[in-house]
């Protein structure tokens, strides 16, 4: 089976990073992506700094398959995320014809003036292609492999819908779940030998404490559904009080 294509995600806004705002947009993105059969491998939060911004898009789009970008392309003198895109490939960028007649469209519809603080959602860099935001109408755009799109979470859920039908994934990855009613100590070494015996498949422990009593939610997951089965099968023999 073909490896499937990786991903990271580039969280960027020291509104983030100051806690003022909660990310939704990683949990979303994840679900979506191992749906669609993308794996994603990192996460990286940076603050509103171009420099800080142009490092992260080369070190994370040259390491994986796709870079998706959130937050930093509104119309105000922090959004400094299309600029710091353009910059870390090299492209020039400017307002475009295209992207300024969606947003013309856009307020003249509202009666709303398209002024020089919107009119900054118009730039995009040479050869990049729109993402659709029929929300506030402002479009994000790919530039290679980056995706970069908005940080309000109803928005960039909207443009990850319109953008991931456009991407080649691989398998879905499969996952079962078991609950064990032991301390973690008790479980480690049974479940290395699993792990070791089904290398395809990938384990995971999450433990928790409930009514004083400790415990873990051990996760199977693998793109091929007899391999999983497999792995499940060794763990409820090794654990048959798994719920």
């Amino acid at each position: 089976m073909p490896a499937a294509p990786t991903a990271a995600i580039l969280i960027i806004g020291d509104e983030i990073l100051s806690g003022r705002t909660r990310d939704a947009n990683t949990h979303f993105l994840a679900e979506n992506l191992t749906e669609k059969g993308i794996g994603l491998r990192e996460i990286r939060v940076v603050s509103d700094d171009h420099d800080e911004i142009v490092a992260a898009v080369r070190a994370l789009s040259s390491r994986y398959d796709h870079l998706f970008t959130s937050g930093g392309i509104g119309p105000t003198h922090d959004d400094i995320t299309a600029e710091a895109v353009a910059a870390a490939f090299g492209a020039p960028i400017g307002v475009r014809d295209d992207a300024r007649a969606i947003l013309q469209a856009h307020y003249q519809k509202s009666g709303t003036e398209l002024n020089t603080a919107r009119l900054r959602m118009a730039r995009i860099p040479d050869g990049a292609t729109l993402i659709d935001n029929p929300i506030s109408a402002a479009p994000g755009f790919t530039l290679q492999n980056t995706h970069v799109m908005a940080g309000v979470p109803a928005i960039f859920q909207i443009m990850v819908g319109s953008l991931l039908p456009k991407l080649t994934g691989g398998a879905p990855v499969l996952s079962q779940s078991l609950r064990i009613e032991r301390p973690e100590g008790e479980i480690a070494g049974p479940l290395s030998e699993i792990a070791a015996a089904h290398p395809k498949v990938s384990f995971g422990s999450y433990p928790f404490i409930q009514n004083g009593r400790f415990g873990a939610n051990i996760v199977a997951r693998c793109q091929d559904r007899a391999m999983l089965d497999a792995g499940v099968s060794a763990l409820r023999a090794a654990f048959p009080e798994a719920g």
